[in-house]
């Protein structure tokens, strides 16, 4: 039996869309919202505390709003674990839990971070607002440093 090029082509879609359908029903376990204690939020400048709040929030914080497309999988699967790592890495909502030494060990890597992966390039794909200037990036550096003496 010889199958036509239409033929596969319907069969192909057809199981594509079975199998997209039952990947949504995958949960990841990345809560949107975490039980927020604003006491704990790390306290800076306002012009620092923008640049974070609209590059950096999204990952390193207990709220983030995940867009539509955020949250239908396999995209689903790749922002969570985005924010996953990033809340693990630093949460700027939870710093005042930190340890001076946690505190400072972060504060150490984030020029670094601003100048090399920060915002995740993965991320600005669909981000381009959240990409850094070179004024904030050297507004961000000085802050570190400054928090940095300031914490010693």
């Amino acid at each position: 039996m010889v199958l036509n090029f239409n033929t596969l082509l319907k069969s192909f879609w057809f199981w594509f869309l079975i199998i997209f359908i039952s990947i949504q029903f995958i949960p990841m376990n990345v809560p949107e919202k975490l039980k927020d204690d604003p006491t704990k939020e790390i306290e800076t400048p306002k012009e620092v505390k923008n640049i974070l709040k609209h590059s950096c929030y999204v990952c390193h914080s207990n709220s983030l709003h995940f867009p539509w497309y955020d949250k239908i999988a396999p995209a689903s699967w790749f922002a969570k674990e985005h924010v996953k790592n990033g809340r693990r890495a630093i949460n700027f909502s939870n710093w005042k839990n930190y340890t001076k030494e946690k505190q400072l060990n972060i504060l150490k890597k984030i020029p670094k971070s601003v100048i090399i992966r920060m915002p995740l390039p993965s991320y600005l794909w669909l981000h381009d607002e959240a990409k850094l200037s070179q004024d904030e990036k050297k507004l961000l550096k000085k802050w570190a440093k400054n928090l940095t003496e300031k914490i010693k």
